[in-house]
């Protein structure tokens, strides 16, 4: 209940910044407008947020500012939408780490697997790295609105259960094309040839068979229909799938300074309503999940197995992908 009138009042937060309610007559063109892309469904529980503050935006403003979201993908995947943000071609996104690491790679050492147990410390280690990561994406051009996270990523697969790593051998699992981190579990196991692929191929691959094994929150799997095709589900979260709301600083300055003030304190509410929302909505797809596929319950010779490997994993994330310093403070952080 606590947790329900927690989102709630953050929701509400956007329309008090609106200052009036979102009944309004039709209005002129927008004289300034913030394009806004990100892959999830308008539909989705982002997408939901998304709409509040698209509506918020406009009524603070008068009009003068139009939010305007790009959804499903429709402005490509993250990687594309970043490079979009820096050719002018797109003002603002909701991504993932994977989005953020192509801004600037540090925010996706925050997902190595195995790294923590529990919302809280991932919060804990990502405020302790926030100034030198807001720093490394300003440096790049981009203003951190505010963060809004994907969920605990579990292990699904179709046809069989996944106990130990040594059970992907000879499987097909998906790996993000864009993620420079994604395969480095598996080349540390051997022996398995991960499918690479953008998010709105993964669907088609699922189809078809290309694709058997999918490691993803249970909300994205759900919303994306990934879990339509899947029918093995583990019982604890191998990692947590970050997220955060940026904008082109360029695009950002252009704007008039109460503009950009209201696109700013408005982004920093929906971030935070994304950041309550979503981690709920996150637990609660897990357990519609759970009813429609077989829990898979890992022993503790099994856990400690993938442990490992995931030890040796980030060790090696630490010998180029990240630096070993990185990699040994956030594992110091996860404790």
């Amino acid at each position: 209940m606590m947790r329900r009138k927690a989102v709630i009042q953050l929701l509400s937060a956007l329309t008090i910044l609106a200052g009036i309610g979102f009944s309004q007559d039709a209005k002129a063109e927008a004289e300034f407008k913030i394009k806004v892309g990100t892959l999830a469904p308008k539909s989705s529980p982002w997408g939901k947020v998304f709409s509040v503050w698209e509506k918020a935006v406009s009524e603070k403003s008068g009009g003068r500012l139009e939010v305007q979201f790009f959804f499903n993908g429709s402005q490509g995947d993250e990687k594309a939408m970043v490079g979009k943000m820096k050719a002018g071609q797109l003002d603002a996104a909701a991504i993932t780490a994977v989005g953020l690491s192509a801004i600037y790679k540090p925010y996706l050492s925050l997902q190595m697997p195995g790294l923590f147990s529990s919302w809280s410390q991932l919060d804990k280690a990502r405020e302790a790295l926030r100034p030198e990561l807001e720093k490394g994406a300003g440096d790049a051009g981009f203003t951190v609105l505010g963060n809004g996270d994907v969920g605990k990523a579990y292990v699904m697969s179709r046809g069989f259960e996944i106990r130990t790593p040594t059970d992907l051998q000879g499987k097909k699992p998906y790996t993000w094309r864009d993620d420079p981190s994604s395969g480095i579990v598996f080349q540390v196991l051997g022996g398995v040839t991960p499918v690479p692929l953008s998010i709105p191929e993964l669907l088609p691959s699922l189809n078809t068979g290309a694709v058997d094994i999918v490691i993803a929150p249970a909300l994205a799997a759900e919303q994306l229909q990934w879990s339509t095709k899947l029918d093995h589900i583990s019982s604890e979260p191998v990692g947590f799938a970050i997220g955060s709301l940026v904008a082109s600083s360029k695009k950002l300055d252009s704007l008039p300074a109460d503009l950009k003030a209201i696109l700013v304190d408005t982004g920093k509410v929906a971030a935070a309503a994304l950041t309550t929302r979503i981690r709920n909505e996150d637990d609660a797809a897990y357990g519609r999940l759970k009813g429609k596929m077989t829990v898979v319950t890992l022993s503790g010779d099994e856990k400690d197995k993938w442990k490992s490997i995931f030890k040796q994993a980030r060790s090696r994330m630490g010998q180029g992908t990240f630096s070993a310093d990185l990699v040994s403070r956030l594992e110091g952080l996860g404790g």
